[in-house]
């Protein structure tokens, strides 16, 4: 039987026009961590199911690891590889409890995952890497993605490994505006004059 939730287990009053919704029982953090792991479509690592749980700071770090280890134990979640994800277990009765989190709980679990996903999506279309050359130097490689094929892939060369790591950085920071702006150099037409 499901438990009906009183006020007392919620902390929390509008502060700032932003209403504050502390989890103050175990069961509640177990169920929240449910609730993200039903919604996110692959294992995560243990950093970033934390990120997504402890997004509003309404969980104590010490209760939410005590919780995720029991949820172990429990078999409501599994770790594979050092990623977290759901059980079979753990997704029925995450479905059936999650209705008796507090609403801006879940709104914000939701919003959290959301980005999550798009922040996911983005990084599996950008691929960086670098070697070093036999000769020295490094070759970056720059490839970015959509989703079914590449479609941008460069190489570049660097004197230095620390210069390497930059370039990759700023690719994955920025690879949609170097490909917009490779594209608009390459399509930019001149003035001829005769």
């Amino acid at each position: 039987m499901v438990q009906s939730y009183s006020s007392k287990r919620f902390g929390g009053e509008a502060f700032m026009g932003k209403k504050s919704v502390f989890l103050r029982e175990k069961l509640d953090i177990k169920i929240l961590i449910l609730f993200i792991l039903r919604r996110v479509v692959k294992p995560v690592p243990f950093d970033a199911l934390t990120e997504l749980t402890l997004s509003d700071d309404a969980i104590s770090y010490f209760d939410y690891t005590e919780c995720v280890s029991e949820l172990v134990k429990t078999e409501h979640i599994r770790i594979k590889d050092d990623k977290y994800s759901i059980t079979e277990k753990g997704a029925r009765n995450g479905e059936v409890l999650e209705d008796n989190l507090p609403y801006p709980v879940r709104i914000r679990a939701e919003t959290a995952t959301i980005a999550f996903h798009s922040s996911m999506n983005r990084n599996a279309m950008i691929k960086t890497t670098h070697d070093t050359n036999p000769d020295g130097g490094y070759t970056v490689s720059l490839v970015l993605s959509d989703g079914i094929g590449d479609i941008m892939s460069m190489e570049l060369y660097t004197a230095n490994e620390q210069q390497a790591t930059s370039l990759e950085k700023g690719f994955r920071d920025k690879a949609e505006s170097i490909y917009n702006a490779v594209i608009e150099l390459i399509l930019e037409k001149k003035d001829v004059k005769q």
